[in-house]
Protein backbone atom coordinates (compact mmCIF):
# COMPACT_ATOMS: atom_id res chain seq x y z
CA UNK A 1 0.00 0.00 0.00
CA UNK A 2 1.58 3.30 -0.81
CA UNK A 3 1.42 5.57 1.99
CA UNK A 4 0.88 9.33 1.82
CA UNK A 5 4.36 10.38 2.29
CA UNK A 6 5.24 8.10 -0.51
CA UNK A 7 3.03 9.93 -2.85
CA UNK A 8 4.46 13.13 -1.59
CA UNK A 9 8.01 12.23 -2.05
CA UNK A 10 7.20 11.62 -5.80
CA UNK A 11 5.37 14.64 -5.96
CA UNK A 12 7.97 16.49 -4.10
CA UNK A 13 11.09 14.92 -6.28
CA UNK A 14 8.83 16.29 -9.32
CA UNK A 15 8.38 20.01 -7.68
CA UNK A 16 12.03 19.95 -6.50
CA UNK A 17 12.98 19.92 -10.48
CA UNK A 18 10.19 22.20 -11.78
CA UNK A 19 9.08 19.09 -14.36
CA UNK A 20 5.30 19.57 -13.67
CA UNK A 21 4.99 21.60 -16.59
CA UNK A 22 6.43 18.72 -18.79
CA UNK A 23 3.65 16.79 -17.13
CA UNK A 24 0.63 16.95 -19.62
CA UNK A 25 -2.03 13.86 -19.19
CA UNK A 26 -0.72 13.20 -22.77
CA UNK A 27 3.03 12.57 -21.94
CA UNK A 28 2.52 10.80 -18.78
CA UNK A 29 0.46 8.45 -20.48
CA UNK A 30 2.90 8.13 -22.99
CA UNK A 31 5.29 7.18 -20.41
CA UNK A 32 3.09 5.38 -18.55
CA UNK A 33 3.37 3.12 -21.24
CA UNK A 34 6.78 2.83 -22.14
CA UNK A 35 7.78 1.94 -18.76
CA UNK A 36 4.39 -0.54 -18.66
CA UNK A 37 6.67 -1.93 -21.77
CA UNK A 38 9.72 -2.08 -19.85
CA UNK A 39 7.93 -4.22 -17.12
CA UNK A 40 6.90 -6.38 -19.79
CA UNK A 41 10.20 -7.26 -21.07
CA UNK A 42 11.34 -8.78 -17.98
CA UNK A 43 8.84 -11.59 -19.21
CA UNK A 44 10.11 -11.56 -22.75
CA UNK A 45 11.42 -15.20 -23.54
CA UNK A 46 11.30 -16.40 -20.03
CA UNK A 47 9.83 -19.58 -21.09
CA UNK A 48 8.68 -21.51 -18.33
CA UNK A 49 10.27 -19.45 -15.87
CA UNK A 50 7.28 -16.76 -15.53
CA UNK A 51 8.00 -15.50 -12.27
CA UNK A 52 11.37 -14.46 -12.86
CA UNK A 53 12.43 -14.44 -9.41
CA UNK A 54 15.99 -14.29 -10.74
CA UNK A 55 14.69 -10.58 -12.28
CA UNK A 56 13.13 -9.48 -9.82
CA UNK A 57 15.70 -6.22 -9.00
CA UNK A 58 14.43 -4.99 -12.41
CA UNK A 59 11.06 -5.99 -11.87
CA UNK A 60 11.07 -3.68 -8.77
CA UNK A 61 12.43 -0.90 -10.63
CA UNK A 62 10.24 -0.88 -13.55
CA UNK A 63 6.83 -1.43 -11.62
CA UNK A 64 8.13 1.40 -9.17
CA UNK A 65 8.10 3.27 -12.08
CA UNK A 66 4.69 2.63 -13.68
CA UNK A 67 3.60 3.81 -10.16
CA UNK A 68 5.40 7.27 -10.61
CA UNK A 69 3.79 7.85 -13.81
CA UNK A 70 0.64 6.84 -12.08
CA UNK A 71 1.08 9.30 -8.78
CA UNK A 72 1.60 11.69 -11.31
CA UNK A 73 -0.55 11.32 -13.77
CA UNK A 74 -3.48 11.44 -10.71
CA UNK A 75 -1.95 14.71 -9.28
CA UNK A 76 -1.67 16.48 -13.25
CA UNK A 77 -5.74 15.38 -13.31
CA UNK A 78 -6.77 15.92 -10.04
CA UNK A 79 -7.41 12.76 -8.76
CA UNK A 80 -7.70 11.01 -5.88
CA UNK A 81 -6.07 7.66 -5.80
CA UNK A 82 -7.46 6.08 -2.92
CA UNK A 83 -10.93 7.09 -4.38
CA UNK A 84 -10.66 6.17 -7.86
CA UNK A 85 -9.07 2.36 -6.90
CA UNK A 86 -12.25 1.91 -4.51
CA UNK A 87 -14.32 3.12 -7.48
CA UNK A 88 -13.11 1.05 -9.63
CA UNK A 89 -12.98 -2.06 -6.82
CA UNK A 90 -16.82 -1.39 -6.78
CA UNK A 91 -17.28 -1.65 -10.19
CA UNK A 92 -15.86 -5.21 -10.95
CA UNK A 93 -17.62 -6.41 -7.67
CA UNK A 94 -20.48 -5.66 -10.16
CA UNK A 95 -19.24 -7.32 -12.63
CA UNK A 96 -17.46 -10.30 -11.39
CA UNK A 97 -19.82 -11.53 -8.65
CA UNK A 98 -18.28 -13.89 -6.53
CA UNK A 99 -20.80 -16.53 -6.89
CA UNK A 100 -19.77 -16.75 -10.56
CA UNK A 101 -15.96 -15.45 -10.88
CA UNK A 102 -14.07 -17.62 -8.83
CA UNK A 103 -11.84 -19.73 -9.85
CA UNK A 104 -12.83 -18.57 -13.53
CA UNK A 105 -10.81 -16.70 -15.86
CA UNK A 106 -13.24 -15.83 -18.01
CA UNK A 107 -14.18 -12.12 -18.77
CA UNK A 108 -17.32 -10.86 -17.24
CA UNK A 109 -19.35 -11.11 -20.94
CA UNK A 110 -18.50 -14.39 -20.52
CA UNK A 111 -19.58 -15.24 -17.51
CA UNK A 112 -23.04 -17.83 -16.77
Amino acid sequence: MLKDETINRVLKFRDDRDWRQFHTPKDLAISMNLEAAELLEIFQWSGGDLECREKLGRLREELADVLSYCILMADVCGLDLDKIMNDKITKNEAKYPVEKARGNAAKYTELD
